[in-house]
Order: structure tokens, then C-alpha cells, then sequence
């Protein structure tokens, strides 16, 4: 089990902080204090489920003493109507808690199972399928989670932990080389990553020694060619208009990772229910 990361313990609270404010008016009216439940969260639909810890970690904020046992792993493939935990205890917790819980699963279940459908797609070629950082605002973590147990990798977490010139930045310094010559400068020992949008950028890239070139919305025969071009000198990314139509062919130019922000904000939420088990 992966230790949950900081961020996600915190975006945890603030989702239990917005939905139960000043306590749950309905559990709280109806169902007496001493009263215990049972209960099982069931997949809704096939796919990939992930969030089952994050889901653990709900409870227990909610309710130490809940007793929440997974019936599957955080990445495992799911059939529609099959169940992903018990949870027992508090019956006022647990209704309280069940919402932010499904919030969680189901929107990292429809992440990883979207991830996990481009990673089949490109089975049997070199590519890696990467995420980008259009995640949802204070769930990056998460997000980024998810799509590591759809079986995808995470590029940069955010804007520091890796230089990536675009085309913005370029544009600011007056060229490729200048851009470049800067990151190196101030950028400390971070992986430099440059964006190229024509066979002759790719050059450039190449000519100046980076470690990454993204392949910026180009044709899949512009990206065999810059495949051809580069020889393994660089890492080379594809991105832009990647879909699951065409990310078999954008992997089989060789290209050595293809990202996509479709994984994390176009995942569809993944339906999952909390039924009281009678």
C-alpha cells in the first residue's frame, strides 16, 4: 500500500470540512447515536478501481473506530456489481462520511480506468503513457495517483520539479538557444524538457544537448521523422490531440512517451454506491 501523500490527507479534510459544516442535519436527526451499520461499497460498472485507501482515510477522519476492509486492491480490474470493501461501525459515520468517500473513488476509478484504457492501447511498443497537470485544483495528488494505478506515469508534479521551455518562453528569451542557455544557468540540476513544433526545432533541441523534446501537435510521419532525427540522443514526447483512436499509431513511430491531459480532465466518474447491508 502507498503511503498517501500529504496533499491528498489535506484534500481530504477540506472535503469533509465543505460537505458536513456544522454536522450532518439528517443522520444526525434520524439515527440515534449508539446505532451501528453495515455496509459494502460496490463497482457499478467494469473498469479499474483506485481511491480504496483514500477512501479508508475518509472513515477513519470521519471515525476511528470504523472498521473499512477492501475486497480489492487500488488498481485491480472491477466487473459491474462486484464489491470493493466492507465498512462497519458508526452508523451516523458512516453515512457521513459516504459521499466524500464515493467523491474520491469515483473520480480516481474514472481516471485510472481511462489510463489503463491508452496504456492497452499502446501494449507491445516502447511508449510510455504519461499525464499532464491539468488536474482539478487542490486534488493533483490524487489525480496523479489515479492515473499510477491505471498503470500510467506521472510527468512533472508541478512547475518545479522539471524545466519544460514552451513556446512562451522562448519566444520571452529571443530563441531556443537563449531559453536554453538560462534554464541551465538558474535552473539548478533540474531535467530540462524543450517543446518543438517543426523537424527543424527538433534539430535545434538536439544541436544544444537537452535531455527531452516534446513533439508539439505534430503528424505521426513528423514524429517518425524526428524519431529517425534524434536516434535515442534525446527522449522524445508526443502530445497534442492524443485519443485513444490515435495513440496506437502516435506509440508506433517510437516515440518513447505520449501525454495526455484527457486522462485526468475528460475521465468520465466512475459510478460506485454505498449500500446498508440488511
Amino acid at each position: 500500500m502507498e503511503a498517501l501523500h500529504p496533499d491528498i490527507l489535506s484534500a481530504i479534510q477540506r472535503a469533509l470540512a465543505e460537505d458536513i459544516g456544522a454536522g450532518d442535519a439528517t443522520s444526525n436527526s434520524i439515527i440515534p447515536p449508539a446505532a451501528s451499520l453495515d455496509g459494502q461499497i460496490i463497482a457499478k460498472q467494469d473498469g479499474v478501481i483506485a481511491g480504496l485507501d483514500v477512501a479508508r482515510a475518509v472513515y477513519a477522519s470521519v471515525d476511528a473506530g470504523i472498521l473499512f476492509t477492501p475486497k480489492a486492491a487500488d488498481g485491480d480490474r472491477v466487473q459491474n456489481r462486484q464489491v470493493v470493501a466492507t465498512a462497519s461501525g458508526s452508523a451516523r459515520a458512516l453515512l457521513t462520511a459516504e459521499r466524500t468517500a464515493l467523491n474520491f473513488m469515483g473520480r480516481m476509478s474514472g481516471i485510472a480506468t481511462l489510463t489503463r484504457q491508452f496504456v492497452d492501447a499502446v501494449t507491445g511498443t516502447k511508449a510510455v503513457i504519461l499525464d499532464t497537470r491539468k488536474t482539478a485544483p487542490g486534488l493533483r495528488m490524487a489525480d496523479k495517483l489515479a492515473v499510477r494505478l491505471g498503470g500510467g506515469q506521472n510527468h512533472r508534479i508541478g512547475l518545479y520539479d522539471m524545466i519544460l521551455i514552451k513556446d512562451n518562453h522562448i519566444d520571452f528569451a529571443g530563441s531556443l538557444a537563449e531559453a536554453v542557455r538560462r534554464a541551465r544557468l538558474n535552473g539548478g540540476r533540474l531535467e530540462v524538457e524543450v517543446e518543438a513544433r517543426t523537424l527543424e526545432d527538433v534539430e535545434s533541441a538536439l544541436g544544444l544537448g537537452v535531455e527531452r523534446i516534446l513533439l508539439d501537435n505534430m503528424t505521426v510521419e513528423m514524429m517518425a521523422e524526428a524519431v529517425k532525427r534524434t536516434a535515442s540522443r534525446a527522449k522524445l514526447e508526443a502530445s497534442g490531440n492524443v485519443t485513444l483512436e490515435t495513440v496506437r499509431r502516435i506509440a508506433e513511430t517510437g516515440v518513447d512517451f505520449i501525454s495526455t491531459g484527457a486522462l485526468t480532465h475528460s475521465a468520465k466518474v466512475f459510478d460506485v454506491s454505498f449500500d446498508y447491508i440488511r
